[in-house]
């Protein structure tokens, strides 16, 4: 899939044996950002400035990694890289890197003790910024490698989950939706949600409730990614786009935002084409069906 958003750079780094891998996006020169957790185990790196009312209105790179806390060690590699590119805030001691890392549990696929590192998000961060006009792969690949889905019954019903992308445009400009999807719910199932309304449904976990665990087996969840528009926006309107790309997951994914999903979206802006007031709202139907497009064609 390509992506139309000048100056968007999308690189992976993925173990195959493993079963884990990593997703670095940098965004260009001027890029404000914002986002919205929705998930009750989330696994985040500096997201608090991402909220609105934090001084630093800029974003130069999202980690998405696989590894569960640990994979969160990879934004150690990415400040680096950006910070031998002279990339970031500025500051007295010089621009120091601002980069958000999100994470997802794929510990139960592969091996376990191998998780992206700073080594590791340093060769993402390599390969995004080599790319030009490439498309951004998909499927079982960077941080979607050992991705599953359905797992909320149980693990004997895990499917592959992986890494997806859609964009979606509307007059001049443009949505982007970049998703690792690792979801205890089912994707792309609207039959479930209609069986579970009329009493139909036969699926239900056979233990206890709760999708964290079923008789000890510890699931492993969370849907990571961003929007990115090439529209201006400000930080707070950022957030209002976040939160509709949590619609698109709800959408979707059946059940979504558990308490065992750590399920977290960044809003970026561009900042390269102007809209009018009234459009903050076209944007946000835009980032629901381009985050719904990009779940489901990562499965």
């Amino acid at each position: 899939m390509e992506l139309p958003i000048e100056g968007l750079q999308v690189g992976h780094w993925t173990n195959e044996h493993a079963r884990t891998g990593m997703t670095v996006i940098l965004f260009p020169e001027g890029t404000v950002a914002s986002g919205e957790v929705r998930g009750g185990a989330p696994a985040t790196r500096e997201f608090d400035l991402l909220d609105p009312v934090s001084t630093v209105d800029r974003l130069d790179a999202l980690v998405l990694a696989g590894g569960s806390a640990f994979g969160l060690a990879a934004v150690d590699g990415v400040v680096d890289h950006l910070a031998r590119k002279g990339c970031g805030f500025a500051t007295g001691a010089g621009p120091v890197p601002i980069v958000v890392g999100l994470s997802l549990f794929d510990l139960l696929e592969g091996d376990s003790s191998v998780r992206p590192g700073p080594a590791d998000g340093r060769a993402a961060a390599a390969a995004a910024a080599a790319t030009t006009d490439s498309p951004v792969a998909t499927g079982p690949v960077g941080a979607g490698t050992g991705a599953t889905v359905g797992t909320w019954r149980g693990r004997e019903h895990a499917r592959q989950g992986g890494f997806g992308v859609a964009v979606v445009r509307y007059q001049n400009c443009t949505v982007a939706a970049l998703v690792a999807v690792n979801a205890s719910g089912d994707v792309g199932d609207p039959a479930a949600a209609e069986a579970v309304a009329d009493g139909t449904f036969t699926g239900w976990p056979r233990s206890a409730p709760g999708f964290g665990t079923v008789s000890g087996d510890l699931r492993g969840n969370t849907t990571i990614g961003a929007v990115v528009t090439d529209a201006a926006l400000t930080k707070a309107e950022c957030r209002l786009l976040a939160i509709s790309a949590h619609d698109g997951l709800a959408r979707a994914v059946f059940p979504a935002h558990t308490r065992s999903d750590g399920d977290a979206l960044v809003a970026a802006a561009t900042n390269a084409v102007v809209v009018g007031d009234g459009d903050l709202d076209m944007l946000r139907v835009l980032a629901t069906a381009a985050v719904q497009r990009a779940v489901v064609s990562a499965c």
